[in-house]
């Protein structure tokens, strides 16, 4: 045990004398988490609507004012009066606004004739985040047009009641889990394959070869020494990234002792997981040029961004057999439910039984030559 605990002292202290791999290994994800955070999931306001109004009667002031009562609450779309539509329809197609109302000659006179009024609500198409935003606000404004202004004082159809278990959770503390688990990889990335490569092509590993060390202990000092530094990672950005991100309770102590587990079962698999992709790698240059590949096929199909039942079948494959999917869903389920263990308790079994196959196969992969 002495041995390994050479290896991970020597490679901590490269470690922790290196402040600019620090900085990468732990912050850039935090900065991701807040820029991405914030940047997708949240609502679409001010939007601009230009509005055509060909009718200009009764029906229509009160289409009108509805219009105006989300802009003013909602503030889903500002609108935009235009006498001539075909301006408006020239400037939609050159992006100044983001849809057209179009609201028909004699609409007033066939909603009160009840002879199937329409307006026609024109998009562009090429941004579908404001389509849905824009339909969805017409849907329920159409709903509510033709409700009429005193609705019934007991329904007599079947109502719908949508009862949450949890408090409202922003994008944001939905992305979070995904970036908690980015930044034990971009460690792991590091510690499990850049830095033992390099050693490789400066013969710094010759010093290990000419030691009475086991391809065991190599391999176990070197996973440990890695899966320290990803879970300092992994500790950094779940305390502080619980807080930027406004998760409720973020320093509480039953749960973070839970989040440790998840951490330190989580660095253990993904560094043992490089470490096998990089037992046999000389070249520097190939765990850099693989990065970028291994970000997508393993953090993408996770459900880190988005939900995995939206996945075509390959995909879930994919998400099947992907490490990053069990750390991803233990992470939300501590996070965002409060979760005991035993809720998790499958996450963990995989992590676990991942990161000993791995460690097995780099062990024979191992070679003790130069």
């Amino acid at each position: 045990m002495n041995r390994v605990l050479a290896i991970i002292e020597r490679d901590m202290r490269k470690f922790l004398g290196s402040p600019t791999l620090i900085l990468v290994s732990m912050f850039f994800p935090l900065v991701q988490l807040v820029v991405l955070g914030y940047a997708f999931g949240g609502k679409i306001k001010n939007l601009t609507l230009g509005v055509v109004d060909q009718d200009r009667a009764l029906e229509t002031v009160k289409l009108r004012e509805m219009l105006g009562a989300v802009a003013a609450n909602a503030r889903t779309f500002v609108t935009i009066d235009y006498t001539d539509a075909q301006q408006a329809m020239t400037d939609l197609r050159d992006g100044k606004i983001n849809g057209v109302l179009n609201i028909p000659p004699e609409f007033s006179r066939r909603v009160l004739a009840k002879d199937a009024p329409q307006v026609a609500l024109i998009e562009d198409n090429t941004d579908n985040f404001s389509v849905a935003a824009l339909e969805g606000v017409f849907t329920s404004l159409a709903a509510a047009f033709n409700s009429g202004e005193v609705p019934p004082r007991v329904p007599s159809g079947v109502t719908l009641s949508v009862v949450e278990l949890y408090p409202y959770v922003p994008y944001i503390q939905f992305l979070l889990p995904g970036s908690i688990v980015l930044a034990i990889f971009v460690s792991a990335m590091i510690g499990g394959g850049i830095i033992y490569i390099d050693d490789k092509a400066r013969g710094l590993h010759e010093g290990y070869l000419v030691t009475p060390i086991s391809k065991f202990e190599l391999i176990l000092g070197f996973n440990l020494s890695g899966a320290i530094k990803a879970f300092l990672a992994g500790l950094v950005l779940t305390t502080l990234g619980s807080i930027i991100a406004g998760i409720p309770d973020p320093l509480d102590p039953a749960r973070l002792l839970k989040l440790l587990v998840v951490i330190t079962v989580t660095a253990l698999a993904l560094i043992s997981m490089m470490f096998v992709l990089m037992v046999r790698v000389s070249d520097p240059l190939v765990p850099r040029a693989t990065f970028g590949v291994l970000n997508t096929l393993l953090f993408f199909p996770s459900g880190a961004v988005y939900p995995v039942y939206g996945f075509p079948t390959w995909m879930k494959a994919i998400a099947t057999v992907d490490p990053f999917t069990y750390a991803v869903h233990a992470f939300k389920s501590l996070l965002l439910k409060n979760t005991p263990l035993m809720a998790i308790a499958g996450d963990l079994l995989f992590l676990i039984a991942f990161t000993a196959l791995t460690m097995a196969c780099a062990t024979l992969l191992f070679r003790r030559t130069l």
